[in-house]
C-alpha cells in the first residue's frame, strides 16, 4: 500500500466515525470528565486541607528516660528513620528569621489568598527564557499544601490539587498559622539518616540553639536553604551557604525588611560549619521488647506522641561497651552475650543488651532466650530454706552444717550423683560456705529436704514464670529460665523481699515536654526480708572472699552482693550483682549450646565489672541495712579454730541463733588470783633454781 492510498484509508475510516459518534457527544464526555475531575480534587482539598498542631506533626517515637538536657531518642515505632522536628510557636520564632523567609519565598504573602498571580507570571517568563524549570511561582501556602498534603512530583494533576489545597487553607485560616505550619513542616536537610523538618529542629543541628537565640546572619542561613538545603547547608557547602546568605540579605534590604547597617553586620558574620546531631543510643534489641510488651506503644498514632522510656542513656552505652569490648577479647567466635540493668526498686529497666550485633542477629537473648542458670539459681534455693514453713521453724540457718561427700539420688531417669565444679569434697559445710565457695553437693542435700516443689514455688513468688521442673537436679539450675527473669528474682532481694513488675515505659507526652503519666507500678512483698536479708549476705560474701572475689580486686565494689553461676558441661556462663538501687545480670555462651570451657566467674563476671565501673557514683555504693527480725551470733566454722576461739559473726533470724556466744566460754581470773600465780611461779622458779645450784656443787666434788 503506496502513502497515498493509506492516507485515502485513514480519512475514509475518520469519515465513518463521525458518522457513528456525534461530535457533540465527544465534547459534552469530555467536559464532563473535566468537571468531575475539577469536582473530585475541590472535595479532596475540602476534606484533607487541615492544618494540625505543630506538636501533632512530630513522628511517635521512644525517648530514654526524662532527663534535664533533650531527650534522647531509642528509636521509631516503624522501625524507619526518626525525622527531627521540634515544634515552634510562632510566637518564639525570632522576627527576622520570618522576614527572610518571607523575602526570599513569599515576599506577598499577606497580600494574596493563596495563589500569587504576579509571582506565577514571573516564574513563567524565567522558565520560558531559560527552556527549563528555573524559578518556582510557589506561595508558602502552596508549599504548605505540598508539603502536608502531596509528593514532589512535577505533574499538572499534582499542581491542580495543590492550587485547591491552598485556596481551601487560605479560606479556613488566618495567615498566622499557615505560616506557622509552614516554618514547622520545611525540610532543611539531614542529620544522617534523620531529615530535619521544621526551623526549630533546623537551628538546634546547625547552631545548637533554641529557635529564639538565633541571630540574623544564622535567619538568612536557614531561610536560603529552603529551595536547595543539601546545597546551600552550610555544614556542606559554606561557599554556597555566603553566597545565598547575601542574596537573601540583599532581598530584604531591597523591600525594606531590614537596614543596612543590620545587613552589614549580618555579612561580617562567619559561616558555621560545625553540626549538632541529636543525642540517640542503640537500644534496638528494649526497643523490640517495649514494642512487644502488652499494652505498649504500638497502639499509639504514627504522629503526635513521645513515649518516655525507663532506659538510661548512660548506662545504655556502658552495657553495650561492656558486652562488645569483652566479646572482641575472646578467641572462640560466635559467642554471644546479653545483660540487663534494672532498678529493683521499681522494676525499671535500665539497660538492655540482647547479642554481640543486632545488625546480624535481632533474638533477644536477655528476653527470649532459656537457659540453665546451674549455681546462679542457688540463692532461690537458699530462700526456701531459710524461711520459715508455715509457722514452723526453717528447715536450715546460715550456720547449719551440711555434708559435702559422695551422694547418689535415684530419679525415675536413672541414678543422679551430683559434683562439685573441682570434683572435691570437703566435708561438713556451712550453708554459708556452701554459697560463697558454690559447693553442688550441699545444695543438693538442701534441696532434698526442703523439697523440689518449694524450690519451685519460690521461683515463681520471685518472679520466674518459665517452668521449673519439681525434680532433684532443680537445686543445681537445671530449669531454663531467661536472664530477665533471673534479675528480676535477684532483685527481690536487692529490695528487701519486694518483687516490682518489669516496667519499660514511663508514659507519653509532648515534644520537649516530659509529662510521666504511668501509675507507679504495684510493689509486691513476697519474702520476708529477714530472710532475703540472709542471702544477700551470703552473697555478699561470695563477693568478699567466694567464687565472686574478682569483682572487689581492688575494693571497688564493697557491699556489693553478687553470684556466679556455670552449668552443665560449661555452656552458660552467669553473673548477677546487685546493690539496693541496681540489679545488673550478665549471660554468656553459644546459641547452640556448645561449651564454653570456662566458668561464669571468668566470662560473665568481667562484663559485669566494667559495667558497674561505668555506673559507680562518686559517694560509692548504698549497703544494705539489717531489717528487724535479724539478730547476730557465732560460731564456729566447719574443720578449723582453737576451742577458745570465738569464731565467726553470723546472722540468723530470730529465735534460731544459737544460745550465749555459740563458743567455749570461760571468765577472766581476778587480780588476786594473778598474785597467787606469781607467787606460786616464783616459788617453783627458786626450787628448780635450788635444784640447778646443787647438781652443779655435786658434780664438782665427784671430779675432785
Amino acid at each position: 500500500m503506496t502513502r497515498r492510498e493509506f492516507a485515502q484509508q485513514c480519512r475514509q475510516t475518520l469519515a465513518s466515525a463521525r458518522t457513528r459518534v456525534p461530535f457533540r457527544l465527544v465534547f459534552r464526555l469530555f467536559l464532563a470528565f473535566v468537571a468531575l475531575g475539577f469536582v473530585a480534587i475541590t472535595a479532596e482539598a475540602l476534606i484533607r486541607g487541615r492544618i494540625a498542631a505543630p506538636q501533632d506533626r512530630v513522628p511517635t517515637a521512644l525517648y530514654t528516660r526524662p532527663t534535664p538536657g533533650p531527650a534522647i531518642v531509642i528509636g521509631g515505632l516503624d522501625r524507619a528513620p526518626l525525622e527531627q522536628r521540634i515544634p515552634v510557636e510562632l510566637a518564639t520564632v525570632p522576627d527576622h528569621l520570618i522576614q527572610a523567609v518571607l523575602a526570599v519565598e513569599d515576599q506577598r504573602f499577606y497580600e494574596h489568598h493563596g495563589l500569587d498571580g504576579r509571582r506565577i507570571g514571573g516564574a513563567l517568563l524565567a522558565n520560558l527564557r531559560a527552556g527549563a524549570i528555573a524559578q518556582g511561582g510557589s506561595t508558602v501556602t502552596q508549599q504548605l499544601a505540598k508539603n502536608l498534603f502531596l509528593n514532589a512530583s512535577r505533574t499538572p494533576l499534582r499542581k491542580l490539587r495543590e492550587l485547591a489545597l491552598a485556596l481551601v487553607l487560605e479560606a479556613r485560616y488566618e495567615k498566622a498559622p499557615i505560616l506557622e505550619a509552614y516554618l514547622n513542616e520545611i525540610y532543611l536537610g539531614q542529620d544522617g539518616a534523620r531529615p530535619i523538618h521544621g526551623v526549630g529542629a533546623a537551628a538546634r543541628f546547625y547552631f545548637g540553639k533554641d529557635i529564639r537565640r538565633i541571630t540574623l546572619s544564622e535567619s538568612t542561613l536557614l531561610a536560603g536553604m529552603i529551595s536547595a538545603p543539601n546545597r546551600y547547608a552550610p555544614t556542606r557547602n559554606p561557599a554556597f551557604a555566603r553566597g545565598r546568605r547575601e542574596l537573601v540579605l540583599q532581598l530584604m534590604l531591597e523591600q525594606g525588611r531590614i537596614s543596612q547597617s543590620a545587613a552589614d553586620r549580618a555579612r561580617r558574620t562567619g559561616i558555621p560549619t560545625r553540626s549538632y546531631p541529636a543525642l540517640t543510643v542503640d537500644g534496638r534489641w528494649f526497643q523490640d521488647f517495649v514494642l512487644g510488651s502488652n499494652p505498649g506503644p504500638g497502639h499509639l498514632p504514627a504522629r503526635g506522641a513521645v513515649v518516655y522510656t525507663t532506659l538510661d542513656a548512660g548506662l545504655q552505652r556502658a552495657a553495650q561497651l561492656a558486652v562488645r569490648n569483652r566479646l572482641n577479647r575472646l578467641r572462640e567466635t560466635g559467642v554471644e552475650a546479653a545483660l540487663v540493668a534494672l532498678d529493683p526498686r521499681s522494676g525499671e529497666v535500665l539497660a538492655m543488651v540482647g547479642g554481640r550485633d543486632y545488625g546480624a542477629s535481632q533474638f533477644n537473648r536477655a528476653t527470649e532466650a532459656r537457659r540453665q542458670p546451674g549455681s546462679a539459681f542457688k540463692p532461690v534455693v537458699a530462700l526456701a530454706a531459710l524461711e520459715r514453713w508455715k509457722g514452723n521453724a526453717p528447715a536450715f540457718t546460715l550456720a547449719s552444717l551440711v555434708e559435702d561427700g559422695p551422694l547418689r539420688i535415684p530419679t525415675s531417669s536413672g541414678r543422679w550423683e551430683p559434683a562439685n565444679y573441682d570434683g572435691q569434697f570437703r566435708g561438713p559445710v556451712t550453708l554459708r560456705q556452701a554459697m560463697e565457695q558454690s559447693l553442688n553437693v550441699p545444695f543438693a542435700r538442701i534441696g532434698m529436704t526442703v523439697g523440689p516443689e518449694r524450690i519451685a514455688a519460690m521461683g515463681r513468688r520471685l518472679g520466674i514464670t518459665s517452668l521449673l521442673n519439681p525434680v532433684p537436679s532443680l537445686a543445681l539450675g537445671s530449669s531454663e529460665v531467661s536472664l530477665l527473669e533471673l534479675v528480676r528474682a535477684y532483685g527481690v532481694l536487692a529490695a528487701g523481699g519486694n518483687l516490682a513488675p518489669t516496667r519499660v515505659l514511663l508514659g507519653s507526652g509532648p515534644h520537649g515536654d516530659p509529662a510521666p503519666d504511668a501509675p507507679d507500678p504495684e510493689v509486691i512483698p513476697v519474702v520476708d526480708p529477714a530472710v532475703a536479708y540472709l542471702v544477700t549476705s551470703t552473697l555478699e560474701g561470695v563477693v568478699t572472699r567466694g567464687t565472686g572475689r574478682a569483682l572487689n580486686g581492688n575494693g571497688r565494689f564493697e557491699g556489693i552482693a553478687g553470684k556466679t553461676g556455670t552449668s552443665n558441661d560449661w555452656r552458660d556462663a552467669w553473673f548477677i550483682a546487685y546493690s539496693p538501687s541496681l540489679v545488673v545480670g550478665v549471660w554468656v555462651g553459644f546459641d547452640d549450646g556448645r561449651s564454653l570451657g570456662l566458668p561464669g566467674a571468668a566470662l560473665a563476671l568481667p562484663i559485669v565489672a566494667s559495667f558497674l565501673e561505668a555506673a559507680a557514683s562518686d559517694e560509692g555504693w548504698e549497703s544494705f541495712e539489717m531489717p528487724d527480725g535479724v539478730t547476730e551470733g557465732y560460731v564456729q566454722l566447719a574443720g578449723g579454730g582453737w576451742p577458745w576461739e570465738c569464731g565467726a559473726r553470723e546472722v540468723f533470724l530470730e529465735g534460731t541463733e544459737p544460745e550465749g556466744r555459740g563458743c567455749f566460754q570461760f571468765e577472766l581470773p581476778s587480780w588476786e588470783r594473778y598474785q597467787e600465780w606469781g607467787e606460786e611461779l616464783e616459788r617453783k622458779a627458786a626450787r628448780i633454781v635450788e635444784r640447778l645450784i646443787a647438781q652443779v656443787l655435786e658434780q664438782r666434788r665427784v671430779r675432785r
